[in-house]
């Protein structure tokens, strides 16, 4: 079975990109790739192909939802788990995130030296295994 390697962050908080891929890279040893919003996730996931993307939901231009309608048009990222980001942690928030297609919640702040082996749950319900 193929591993979670690829992550994609979409984060507009400067500090908290800095801190997913420091996380992700150093302590997760995994491939890293942030943007500052959902335009410059689309501009970059196809030659950046992850294997889960982590969105934050509340960022200026395209929020996390609807960056995650434009990239679920994109045939490259179909069945690609994406994972929001929030510090809104209501279950209301987690079900509505859930109808737009989301694997799961990771909820802010979160802890760097597990954020790796937080992820993999949804990387496998994401894959269907």
């Amino acid at each position: 079975m193929k591993k979670l390697n690829r992550v994609m962050c979409v984060e507009d908080d400067p500090d908290i990109r800095l801190l997913v891929e420091l996380s992700l890279s150093t302590v997760g040893q995994l491939d890293v790739l942030c943007c500052a919003d959902g335009s410059a996730a689309l501009a970059s996931i196809t030659a950046f192909a992850p294997d889960l993307v982590l969105l934050d939901v509340m960022m200026p231009g395209l929020n996390g939802p609807q960056t995650l309608q434009a990239l679920r048009q994109l045939p490259a990222m179909q069945g690609v788990p994406v994972v929001f980001m929030t510090a809104k942690a209501m279950p209301a928030e987690l079900e509505s995130l859930l109808l737009h297609g989301a694997a799961g919640m990771i909820i802010k702040p979160f802890d760097p030296m597990t954020l790796a082996r937080d992820l993999q749950p949804f990387w496998k319900y994401g894959r269907g295994s």
